[in-house]
């Protein structure tokens, strides 16, 4: 395993329609800090309407500097009120999760990271944010915040999400920042774990109660295949099973592949090859030492 301290941060933003924003959301991470913190990858979903990014750094600072860069450009440059897409959303920034990449890195020391930034997201942004994980005090869920807050229940017509929260008391507290959320904005979610891979399978069916059926039966929640957080989504003319692997050492995107498609053909409907939406970690810090060598 490679020696040097390396931590990643995945930053997941509610646009992919608005080309110019992303490009100042972009220029803002590489004026801050790079390549001290770099972006290794990028991936985009224009049906979701979602970006997700992901940066490596050496050190904690340079990191830190250029997420809370790009956080701040997102807001300047979208409008949460008038967004709209099939992904469930909180804010314009809706996620920003830290791991450790390498041996030499702890899960405090990124989340140490995650605190902070948590604090400057809130104090000088002046968003509510909600932290999670070893963030949090108590080790809260990522996903216990968005059922607190909604996240897995469409907000308009269809399969559909619009804008966020109602502005006004929010149905949880935040953990730092008001206690009131604007529209144009949203909340934040920040939080710090070990690797997880995101897994994403096509289901071909256009019955979302079939595949939520599915999805529930395939997560650990759901008696299915432990350590997977599982939700159905539409994506176009599929609905996919968009899947967490929190610990994809024991649980990979393999297993999730078969599990779904055994649960699909007990429903009588098929399935297409499964995905993940980044790189792998092995991928990540290749990558980031070609850019930074």
């Amino acid at each position: 395993m490679l020696k040097s301290t390396l931590s990643c941060c995945k930053v997941y933003i509610s646009e992919t329609r608005n080309r110019s924003a992303l490009d100042s959301i972009e220029r803002a991470a590489k004026l801050s800090s790079f390549p001290e913190a770099a972006i290794v990858n990028k991936f985009e979903d224009e049906t979701y309407n979602r970006v997700g990014y992901t940066l490596v750094s050496k050190s904690s600072s340079p990191l830190k500097h250029a997420v809370f860069s790009m956080v701040k450009a997102a807001f300047e440059a979208i409008d949460f009120d008038s967004h709209t897409g099939t992904h469930p959303r909180l804010g314009v920034v809706d996620h920003v999760c830290f791991h450790p990449l390498t041996a030499s890195t702890s899960l405090q020391q990124v989340a140490t990271t995650a605190t902070s930034l948590a604090i400057d997201v809130a104090s000088i942004l002046k968003v509510p944010t909600y932290t999670y994980g070893a963030a949090h005090k108590e080790q809260r869920s990522l996903d216990a915040i968005r059922r607190e807050l909604g996240y897995f229940k469409p907000n308009t017509t269809g399969h559909q999400w619009s804008g966020g929260l109602e502005s006004g008391a929010l149905p949880l507290e935040p953990d730092e920042g008001p206690a009131k959320a604007v529209k144009a904005k949203g909340v934040v979610v920040i939080g710090a774990t070990r690797w997880v891979d995101n897994y994403n399978v096509p289901v071909f069916c256009t019955d979302i109660g079939t595949v939520r059926r599915i999805a529930k039966r395939v997560s650990g929640r759901g008696g299915g295949l432990a350590s997977v957080q599982s939700m159905a989504l539409v994506h176009g003319d599929v609905i996919e099973v968009a899947c967490n692997l929190l610990e994809p050492s024991e649980v990979g995107g393999d297993q999730v592949q078969v599990a779904v498609g055994q649960l699909a053909k007990e429903a009588g409907v098929t399935v297409g090859k499964g995905y993940f939406t980044d790189l792998s970690r092995d991928d990540i810090i290749q990558t980031y030492l070609k850019l930074t060598s």
